[in-house]
């Protein structure tokens, strides 16, 4: 696959003349070329499935380690979707969109995204990532926001009734049942919102939509909600919050945690979270890896909006950019997300994850 992505990819995709999403190009390969993709598994439980998403992550590994065919799929990934196109005249009219687990509402200036799964705490699954991803193009397309916001919603689930709580992280319910899948939700996830988050979108000239991001933890951010915060340009967390990443004990890889955690961290620390699953306070010192500001909770509201007026510069953007040139240049994650697409799909089969998973059958 190595030593023909390039042809592979310019066949799909009409010399890079079309573009296509992660989803339509594997489907795209699954017709073209279905020695190298073979038919997609749906609706059957992960400890049932053949394992052909291991095909699709060798194929996807090629295509990403590619620098042509990777980076013109990274800057398709990071062009608006369709979804949030149909709602953007809604959105800049009433500074509202409400779907299933994400409320958009444009305040002050701010688009204000609150996860609202509040029966699962806010756990991810591909519903949710569309929502986010739909979320976060709204923000950045229209013109009368400045900066964004992501927290946490009220919750309902019987043990956190009444309390925001920011992420429970990957939904294992959902994983069990085969409903978590490496294009849809894995990878999709980093190259679609997240990568929005750090690079803003992209298009046809000029330069990407980029604005400035803050987050507020409320009692905990978890596996996926930890790796969240290691994106945004400043975040603060209730003093009675935690973080952590307890990916490897649940037997996958933490997305893009990997490259940016010891950037953040330092290695000793960095190993003691992914490899131990070290759980951080936000009243410890380590817990400043992760987060800028602590506030007792009945605080936290008032202690947002004072710092969302720190980001309020005409110089942000433009900063914001050049550092991520600096710590993330592309291609450096180009090529980690190229090997996670093959480690990450090998993981999601292996006995030791589908064993765990069960338990939440």
């Amino acid at each position: 696959m190595a030593e023909h992505a390039t042809h592979v990819y310019d066949e799909l995709t009409g010399g890079r003349s079309r573009r296509l999403r992660l989803r339509e190009l594997v489907d795209a390969a699954r017709q073209v070329f279905p020695t190298l993709v073979p038919p997609e598994e749906r609706g059957v439980p992960q400890a049932a499935k053949e394992g052909r998403e291991i095909d699709e992550g060798v194929f996807l590994r090629g295509i990403l380690d590619c620098p042509f065919a990777g980076s013109h799929l990274l800057d398709t990934m990071r062009r608006p979707t369709e979804r949030a196109l149909a709602l953007l005249p809604e959105f800049t009219r009433t500074g509202l969109v409400e779907m299933e687990s994400v409320v958009l509402e444009r305040r002050d200036g701010v688009a204000r995204l609150t996860m609202v799964r509040d029966g699962c705490l806010n756990a991810e699954d591909e519903r949710q990532v569309d929502d986010m991803e739909t979320a976060v193009d709204l923000a950045l397309l229209d013109p009368g926001v400045t900066m964004g916001l992501l927290r946490g919603g009220v919750m309902t689930h019987p043990r956190y009734k009444g309390r925001r709580v920011f992420s429970a992280g990957i939904n294992l319910k959902k994983l069990h049942a085969g409903e978590i899948t490496l294009v849809g939700f894995l990878l999709r996830r980093e190259l679609g919102y997240i990568a929005k988050l750090v690079r803003g979108l992209s298009g046809d000239g000029g330069r990407p939509a980029e604005k400035p991001w803050t987050a507020a933890v409320d009692t905990f951010a978890i596996g996926g909600g930890a790796q969240l915060l290691l994106v945004f340009d400043q975040v603060l967390a209730a003093s009675d919050s935690y973080v952590s990443l307890p990916a490897a004990r649940e037997g996958i890889i933490p997305g893009a945690a990997n490259l940016r955690l010891t950037r953040a961290t330092g290695a000793r620390l960095a190993r003691q979270l992914i490899l131990q699953g070290r759980r951080v306070w936000a009243t410890e010192p380590d817990a400043r890896a992760f987060v800028d500001e602590v506030v007792e909770p009945e605080r936290l509201d008032d202690a947002i909006e004072a710092a969302l007026g720190r980001l309020d510069g005409e110089a942000v953007v433009a900063n914001r950019r050049m550092l991520h040139l600096a710590e993330e240049p592309e291609d450096v994650f180009r090529r980690y997300m190229a090997e996670f697409a093959l480690q990450q799909a090998l993981r999601m089969h292996g006995p030791d994850v589908l064993e765990k998973v069960r338990r939440f059958a």
